[in-house]
């Protein structure tokens, strides 16, 4: 069997659009929890969830960088070029979108494309596996009614540093959408966290 031909939606247009819906009201409602029903079974390490984004969001006309677990896996990169027609990049500022299956593997923020003040829309989308230790955080901004007491998986100890770097970018900066247990949860530039 070749596992770069299964694994896809059974329903590509009703799983794709239900996929679509959600990540977009997760980056609406930063730090609220969006679910899905990540009807997507990728060659592992690559979780269900992050499959089903890959198969929602890339394209041929997409990139998207790998962290290092996934890119040492020849089957993930076989079965996003069949499912996707994707183009894969070893360099993460020249990427649309990056997968990150391990948390810890994920690069400084500011390695991944910023996109300009013209076009911040060139930037990198960072859609990483929910798999970090929750902690505890308050985050505002746009899309949150005064502020939003919540637990979330963040990928480092030093990541709310970087994510204020990444803020005080705006209009340029990446996006980031965590991707575990049925739901997606959003963090868009715009968003402010702090430790709660």
């Amino acid at each position: 069997m070749d596992m770069s031909i299964e694994g896809g939606f059974a329903d590509p247009v009703l799983a794709a659009q239900g996929v679509f819906r959600a990540s977009m009201e997760a980056l609406a409602r930063p730090g609220t929890p969006q679910a899905i029903a990540p009807d997507a079974n990728p060659p592992a390490p690559l979780t269900p969830e992050l499959g089903a984004l890959a198969l929602t969001l890339l394209d041929a006309d997409a990139s998207v960088w790998l962290d290092p677990s996934l890119a040492a896996a020849p089957e993930i990169a076989a079965w996003l070029r069949f499912q996707t027609g994707v183009v894969l990049t070893d360099d993460p500022a020249a990427a649309s979108f990056a997968l990150v299956a391990s948390p810890a593997l994920l690069p400084a923020l500011e390695r991944f494309g910023q996109g300009t003040d013209e076009y911040p829309d060139r930037s990198t989308t960072l859609l990483v596996a929910a798999t970090a230790p929750a902690i505890s955080v308050t985050l505002r901004g746009p899309g949150i009614n005064g502020q939003l007491d919540t637990s979330l998986p963040l990928p480092s100890w030093d990541f709310l540093a970087q994510w204020a770097e990444n803020r005080a970018r705006f209009p340029r900066g990446v996006d980031l959408v965590l991707a575990g247990q049925g739901q997606l949860i959003g963090l868009p530039r715009t968003t402010r966290i702090s430790e709660a």
